[in-house]
């Protein structure tokens, strides 16, 4: 009988049902913890930066494999950023707070550019010694090599990274997004490529190896913080170029690699008010709202039927008022045409 991949939390080895001895499983019996830029299972206390060094911590429970998913679990932890109470004036205006946001650096080094190397073009080297059990590199993927057939099999992948936004989770590559840890992980991958069962080393100093960083934002009545998560960041390399529609983040990492996020944005910006600061974990971008509309994302959407509102002043607008207020710089094009 072919062997089949284990579904518990954080095993995902092969294995064959038929073989008494080979059902001993290490796996995570509780549920992915995000919070605050750290990784984690439930079940024990290690906690990562990193995705990928997240999906490898050794499981901490000891039972037998199984290709039964398991049930649901409780909704996990998220990043969530709390806004403090509001303060109402002696006139009744109510303003939203968010915790003080430190000062930044100012993006006025030039950006760097060099030669890419993405991760579809990344293969194993033709000589590359595989051991038997081997799991794909590849994100998602998760077959196994078993001997050399398994390097011209068809690998389906996410070459994105995750992309987790108030609840819902997702890859950069594609645009299904879902509420439950365990249906992300199930997530079918949306490119097609080669296996790659090792990690492959650029010798050539001429060429920067490209990665993905999950990113999340939020929002306040006068600005849109995003965070581009990362760890060891060149802080003198790294530039954000501010434009009135447009965001351009190169990230350098110390180790050579490095990351770009180039986008329009949903609504006009303030350049000369925007910032930027590199912390320890991330790189935090304030963008500075042009108009004080809510965004529903970072990037530009159609068929938008709806803003978040945070209130405004005076006795029209507001919840059971008779007169109709729209902000002159409303996106009015976007609305659906009837």
């Amino acid at each position: 009988m072919p062997s089949i991949v284990c579904a518990n939390k954080g095993c995902g080895k092969p294995f064959e049902p038929s073989i008494e001895g080979n059902k001993e499983c290490v796996y995570h019996s509780g549920s992915a913890v995000f919070h605050e830029g750290l990784k984690g299972w439930s079940c024990c206390t290690k906690r990562v930066t990193d995705f990928d060094a997240f999906l490898k911590i050794p499981g901490c429970t000891t039972g037998t494999h199984t290709d039964k998913a398991p049930e649901a679990s409780v909704s996990v932890a998220a990043v969530s950023t709390t806004a403090t109470d509001p303060k109402k004036s002696d006139d009744g205006v109510e303003t939203f707070t968010m915790a003080s946001v430190p000062a930044a650096l100012p993006a006025s080094i030039p950006a760097v550019t060099a030669p890419v190397f993405l991760e579809k073009d990344m293969h194993d080297p033709a000589d590359a010694i595989v051991a038997p059990g081997t799991l794909c590199k590849r994100k998602t993927c998760g077959q196994s090599f078993l001997d050399d057939t398994s390097r011209s099999q068809e690998c389906i992948h996410h070459p994105g990274a995750p992309v987790f936004h108030e609840g819902s989770k997702g890859w950069s590559c594609c645009t299904r997004r879902v509420l439950e840890f365990d249906e992300f992980l199930k997530i079918k991958g949306c490119s097609t490529s080669k296996h790659r069962f090792t990690n492959v080393h650029l010798e050539s100093t001429d060429i920067k190896q490209v990665v993905e960083c999950r990113r999340d934002w939020y929002q306040t009545p006068d600005t849109v913080i995003l965070s581009i998560f990362a760890k060891k960041v060149d802080k003198l390399a790294t530039t954000v170029v501010f434009d009135k529609t447009s965001l351009k983040v190169d990230i350098l990492f110390l180790d050579g690699s490095s990351s770009q996020y180039h986008t329009d944005l949903f609504q006009p910006i303030d350049p000369n008010a925007s910032k930027f600061e590199v912390l320890s974990t991330k790189l935090e971008i304030v963008l500075k709202k042009a108009n004080s509309l809510s965004w529903v994302a970072i990037e530009p959407k159609e068929n938008v039927t709806t803003w978040t509102t945070f209130g405004i002043t005076g006795s029209v607008g507001t919840v059971g008022g008779k007169e109709a207020v729209v902000g002159h710089d409303a996106p009015l094009h976007l609305l659906p045409k009837h």
